[in-house]
């Protein structure tokens, strides 16, 4: 077996109103999970579980100095906490989950692994937005992209079917990366997680000028509440559930405008990274909604298949359409596995 995989590692993935823990151990087999939402549920779980040999933290933001998995000590963690700034929203949850999981294994090395990291290969072209050079420079502004993991361990299951992917992350929130050669070239979201496709409760990408009329008219805080938390399918349809606007699509005009915007903007973004890739060998869905909607999948590759998308409506990991040029795959989401490797490589490096 491999030395790596000999490694119990315990994976920490900070949600905004959970913690899940998942114990991996001798080649990646599940030997718990958990979902737990306060300091004493995981105190209590972590001490019924087997003591792991590391720890793996997925932390949404590196910012431009972490861009692979490093082992957290006081300046590590002093720099995620000033990178708090780029993500209000997000690092203060990795944070806390870091810190709840230390206090019960304060001697287990912790290793943090950043959803930012996979598209540090983005080159400045796509990365660079056009605003002054003083702001870029003073505030650290640029395209950092998300949702890293999820897009990484895709590359690698999508990667032996073509060199140029376009993954889709679709769940609560949402983004599509194009990948050359295993490396990201582009991606939807920016310098937060609020640019790009409709999502559960977020906008996506709207004018920066409808932004700053609003502000004009209502508190600033207002209007970034509505966009994080009362936009995307919520705003549209009411609810933030693909699985009840499907449901409702022939009852409900609210529920199929939301679908169509939906698809509408996924569609596009596909063929825009199709672009950034140079073309397109493989389309792949993951996440909740990736990974469960035939009809969102059926839709986008309707609207695809100029660019040689075509699926069939099955439940299984190949649903290439025969005859199809584009190979389209529905890869689990398995963030965890791509953390546990990256952890390994940290701790085995540092003993």
């Amino acid at each position: 077996m491999d030395v790596e995989l000999t490694v119990r590692v315990l994976v920490v993935n900070a949600g905004s109103s959970s913690l899940k823990l998942r114990l991996l151990g001798a080649d990646d087999a599940v030997e718990a999970t958990a979902d737990v939402s306060d300091t004493d549920d995981i105190a209590a779980t972590l001490r019924s579980w087997p003591r792991p040999d590391a720890v793996g933290h997925r932390v949404v933001h590196g910012g431009a100095e972490f861009t692979s998995p490093v082992l957290v000590d006081a300046r590590v963690k002093a720099a995620l906490h000033d990178l708090v700034e780029l993500a209000p929203l997000h690092q203060p949850k990795s944070l806390a989950g870091l810190d709840a999981v230390q206090d019960v294994l304060p001697d287990v090395p912790a290793v943090a692994c950043f959803d930012t990291a996979f598209h540090s290969t983005i080159p400045s072209y796509a990365s660079t937005y056009a605003l002054p050079s003083a702001w870029r420079e003073r505030y650290a502004i640029r395209r950092y992209g998300f949702h890293g993991l999820s897009h990484a361990y895709c590359a690698k299951k999508a990667g032996a079917y073509g060199s140029r992917v376009v993954s889709c992350h679709l769940g609560a929130g949402a983004s599509v990366t194009a990948i050359v050669d295993g490396k990201s070239v582009d991606t939807t979201m920016g310098f937060t997680p609020l640019e790009g496709l409709v999502m559960a409760t977020r906008s996506g990408s709207v004018d920066p000028g409808l932004v700053l009329w609003l502000a004009e008219r209502m508190p600033i805080d207002e209007v970034t509440n509505a966009l994080e938390k009362e936009s995307g399918l919520l705003g549209l349809a009411g609810t933030a559930d693909m699985r009840e606007i499907e449901a409702a699509l022939d009852d409900d005009p609210r529920a199929r405008l939301a679908f169509d915007v939906y698809i509408h903007r996924l569609a596009g973004c596909v063929a825009a990274m199709t672009t950034a890739a140079g073309g397109l060998d493989v389309l792949a869905f993951t996440g909740g909604v990736g990974e469960n909607s035939a009809a969102v999948r059926t839709a986008v590759a309707a609207r695809l298949d100029h660019l040689g998308v075509r699926v069939t409506g099955a439940a299984e990991f190949d649903i290439t359409a025969p005859g199809a040029p584009v190979r389209t795959l529905v890869v689990p989401s398995r963030e965890d596995l791509e953390i546990a490797a990256g952890v390994r490589t940290v701790h085995l490096g540092h003993r």
